[in-house]
């Protein structure tokens, strides 16, 4: 599998090779990566009142017998209407989900090596916007000629986030913000070369 190499044009120069390090991976590392991102994503605000938090219900709904009616101790119960959940959710759970390091970068190379499989992953030596502009941004943006892009710089500049933040199927993060969820949600990654060169350097 190849990269494609871009010109300042963002036209097809040539083709880079991955690493041999890039393929044969497991797809079961992403898979994993991205539901671990996903839970850690969640709002986690679901709540619900167990009857010892209800308030009220402190005197005995009738008589223990002769109603002919089921025995009740309290209007807290959860058979009745305004009375506690049964098993309801809290907010102090903790959906985290534990991915090594190892299963992180593996998953990141998996993702990578298939969008070089799609010919959508591509390097540029440096990509900027020193005008801060979203029409200079949109031109690039055009010029790659994607449904959506994820650029992916050594050092974020201020003018060249500002030009792109409002196009929508655009996003820029700098190098440390790369992961396997991010690459595996945008249908095409720029990368400047800086980048790609500690990515596959750390890969031997």
């Amino acid at each position: 599998m190849s990269a494609i190499i871009l010109n300042e044009k963002m036209e097809k120069a040539s083709e880079l090779a991955l690493p041999e390090s890039f393929s044969g991976i497991n797809p079961h590392n992403l898979y994993l990566y991205v539901k671990s991102a996903q839970a850690a994503m969640r709002a986690n605000s679901a709540s619900a009142l167990t009857r010892s938090q209800v308030r009220g219900g402190g005197k005995k709904p009738w008589a223990q017998k002769g109603g002919g009616r089921a025995r009740a101790g309290s209007r807290r119960s959860p058979i009745f209407v305004g009375g506690g959940k049964a098993f309801g959710p809290s907010n102090n759970r903790n959906y985290d989900q534990k991915v090594n390091k190892k299963q992180k970068k593996l998953a990141l190379h998996f993702a990578l090596n298939e969008h070089a499989q799609n010919g959508t992953l591509f390097i540029v030596d440096s990509l900027e916007v020193a005008s801060g502009k979203t029409k200079d941004a949109n031109v690039i943006f055009k010029q790659i000629n994607q449904r959506d892009v994820l650029i992916v710089k050594s050092i974020l500049d201020e003018q060249t986030y500002l030009a792109f933040e409002n196009i929508a199927a655009s996003y820029v993060i700098e190098s440390n913000e790369l992961n396997a969820f991010l690459a595996a949600n945008y249908r095409s990654i720029v990368i400047e070369k800086a980048v790609w060169e500690t990515l596959t350097s750390e890969a031997k």
